[in-house]
């Protein structure tokens, strides 16, 4: 039996997103400091032609802020926000397989994924050569794509959330109502 495991699965499993890590990382905070790890990575990978060797203390800082950021944050009092949507759309989006998306969803995801992976590879070029320009082009591909990625996934989450209780109740907050 083959099995399919997507490149988002892959990321999933070596971050160990449990059920509280996802809760801890719809706080807006830890979505928005989320966005500090690829100029900190791209910094600590350029500092080898500074520290040499050295820099694998800040790469590895960098790695290890990476996983911590999800875990770092409480548990937001709303969800009823953008950026809480966006990662409840990106649970969605992992979990594609058991539970299907609207056909209208399928191919944005992907496509706005790809942009971002040819945006790392201008990046890796960059850095690898220590060349700005290919570095600052790549990142800006990178976070246009990823934010428009998010921006998708709050509107799946908004088209998915009625479809099982376990969507629903991730929206929480003051002013959210769930017809009850």
């Amino acid at each position: 039996m083959l099995v399919y495991v997507t490149i988002e699965q892959t990321i999933v499993s070596i971050f160990q997103m449990d059920e509280d890590a996802w809760a801890r990382h719809a706080n807006p905070w830890s979505v928005w400091t989320r966005n500090t790890v690829l100029p900190l990575l791209i910094l600590a990978f350029w500092s080898r032609a500074w520290l040499g060797w050295w820099s694998l203390i800040p790469i590895a800082g960098t790695m290890i802020w990476a996983w911590i950021n999800p875990r770092l944050f409480a548990r937001p009092k709303s969800t009823d926000n953008w950026v809480s949507k966006a990662v409840f759309g990106e649970r969605v989006w992992l979990n594609r397989k058991a539970i299907p998306v609207p056909e209208r969803h399928r191919k944005a995801p992907n496509i706005l994924s790809a942009c971002s992976g040819v945006g790392m590879v201008f990046v890796v070029w960059g850095v690898y050569a220590l060349n700005v320009w290919p570095t600052i082009f790549g990142t800006a591909v990178v976070y246009l794509s990823k934010l428009w990625f998010l921006d998708r996934m709050v509107w799946l989450y908004e088209d998915m959330k009625d479809t099982t209780p376990e969507y629903q109740n991730w929206l929480h907050g003051p002013d959210v109502d769930l017809g009850t």
